[in-house]
């Protein structure tokens, strides 16, 4: 059943301010995908602050021209779905990324970052990032290993201290 002219501007609505609230948006094309697989993905979007909204391509469109984005939907291949990430840039394309290489059906097509159009191949390459709970982890041990080898230096020489003959 098609929809009507006020769900239409429902979605437009919720699509432009999704644009426009995002950090980053990542377009897949979710030809395939059963339903199962549907609601892990969404449950996955959840647990990741990442809103997801499936949509006509001239929707989409209509809604990224009224958010102030140059972009024609139509251009992408399959069936658009789009995932907006709100705190961490990379939590779209991460979690679309993790559900494609986990057997579903699922293909990242392109995005926006930084507010380019990005192609797919960047947008592929940015899921294979590691998230960026874990990019800190990583800066805080890397900062964190002078100091803790210093102490350890510090801690060798007090024991050879103490255990040579006085």
């Amino acid at each position: 059943m098609p929809k009507s002219r006020q769900q239409k501007a429902g979605t437009i609505e919720r699509l432009t301010k999704e644009f426009k609230a995002a950090t980053s948006i990542v377009f897949a094309d979710y030809k395939g995908l059963t339903v199962a697989k549907a609601d892990e993905l969404r449950a996955k979007m959840r647990e990741s602050d990442v809103g997801y909204v499936v949509a006509k391509k001239t929707l989409i469109t209509k809604a990224a021209k009224d958010a102030g984005y140059d972009l024609d939907a139509k251009t992408f291949p399959g069936m658009l779905g789009v995932a907006f990430g709100h705190e961490d840039e990379v939590a779209p394309a991460k979690v679309l990324g993790d559900m494609a290489a986990a057997d579903a059906p699922i293909k990242l097509v392109g995005g926006v970052f930084e507010g380019a159009i990005v192609p797919a191949e960047k947008v592929i390459a940015l899921s294979k990032l590691p998230s960026k709970q874990q990019l800190l982890g990583m800066l805080v041990g890397t900062i964190a290993a002078p100091m803790s080898a210093f102490v350890r230096a510090l801690d060798a020489i007090k024991e050879s201290k103490e255990q040579a003959p006085a």
